[in-house]
């Protein structure tokens, strides 16, 4: 008899701890799983503006600003024990009822006004854009997504015009910035100008960006110093000094080959252009919902990103929208648009940045 009731006051003592651990458990999935959701979610949103410039539709924004993933974990249970005498036998039965639910609750806040137009109309700073470049990003597809213009070279524009193509100095230029990148001799540098004087007028310390071109080149390889020599041409910059600051603004602004300007692209001018180059299908084409693809331009080889486009997407697409009567997808075994997608999906962040938007908050009840 004592055996007997001692399983069913187990039993039911099983019931009522089994959430004591739920927690600590759902701590160690979550904190991994809704990351990776936020990360595909802004995938999404960022393929759905593509797709959506391509076909004349203003964007639309939505960060989530919070997350509540409520559990609820209830149990009920009991035991009954019977010490029989004579013929009536002993007998224990435990009894008990488990209910399991989930419902996150998420909260998005809409990117409107001011923190719009400065996270997506505006132009990227250089001093935003170029330390990437120091943190391994290849340079030339850098400037080949972010830059209009570098010391008055003119990039492709693929949204049409005269200059459309875009200068050839601008692609050689890319090129040898790029291998002297991968020969460690191009480095990027962030200075504070003048901090003590924005400290006392109350303002945040402005920052400026270097580009040291040859840094550490003495001598060094005939191909590298003829491609530092190159640089240095293309961009007008003295040879007096091997460091220089990025500016934004036009060629006239290079003062002495001491500066290099850019005028840099805003994040909608950078998806509009990545959104040009999208094959879309000729049926939307001849219907007049959007213009004919335009083709490789200036030292291109392929587009940026290649968005595919069909009935339906493969099941291990990397990212894909469903836009009209089609679905628009990027390969999951391409790797260069993957990390073309990266690059902007960076960038997007680090202009969001400097908007009022929080990063979300996930609240998960640990009962």
């Amino acid at each position: 008899m004592l055996r007997t009731a001692s399983v069913a006051a187990l039993c039911a003592a099983c019931l009522v701890s089994a959430c004591v651990h739920i927690g600590p458990s759902r701590l160690k999935a979550d904190q991994v799983d809704y990351a990776r959701a936020l990360g595909d979610a802004k995938k999404r949103a960022i393929l759905a503006a593509v797709i959506g410039l391509r076909y004349g539709d203003a964007p639309a924004f939505l960060s989530v600003s919070s997350i509540i993933a409520a559990y609820t974990f209830d149990t009920s249970g009991g035991a009954t024990v019977n010490a029989g005498s004579g013929s009536m036998p002993n007998y224990a039965q435990a009894t008990g009822s488990v209910s399991y639910s989930n419902r996150p609750t998420f909260t998005f806040t809409p990117t409107t006004g001011e923190a719009f137009a400065s996270a997506y109309i505006r132009p990227l700073a250089p001093a935003l854009v170029l330390p990437l470049a120091e943190g391994g990003v290849p340079i030339d597809l850098l400037l080949r997504i972010t830059a209009q213009s570098i010391g008055g070279l003119q990039n492709g524009n693929v949204l049409g015009g005269d200059n459309s193509a875009g200068a050839p100095g601008f692609f050689e230029l890319l090129q040898a910035l790029r291998r002297l990148q991968m020969a460690g001799e191009l480095n990027v540098e962030t200075r504070q100008l003048d901090a003590m004087a924005d400290l006392k007028a109350g303002q945040s310390p402005a920052l400026a960006v270097f580009l040291s071109i040859g840094a550490t080149t003495s001598g060094g390889s005939p191909s590298t110093a003829a491609d530092v020599a190159r640089v240095r041409k293309l961009l007008h910059l003295s040879a007096k000094t091997r460091s220089y600051e990025v500016v934004y603004g036009p060629s006239s602004t290079s003062r002495n080959g001491e500066r290099i300007p850019m005028v840099t692209r805003s994040v909608l001018g950078i998806l509009s252009d990545l959104g040009a180059q999208v094959q879309v299908p000729p049926e939307r084409i001849r219907d007049g919902s959007t213009k004919p693809t335009v083709g490789l331009i200036g030292g291109e080889t392929r587009p940026t990103i290649i968005v595919h486009s069909g009935k339906a997407a493969p099941a291990d697409a990397y990212v894909s929208i469903a836009y009209g009567p089609s679905v628009y997808w990027v390969e999951r075994n391409d790797f260069d648009s993957k990390y073309a997608f990266t690059i902007v999906q960076n960038l997007m962040a680090l202009a969001e940045a400097d908007t009022s938007s929080k990063a979300p908050v996930v609240t998960i009840p640990a009962n």
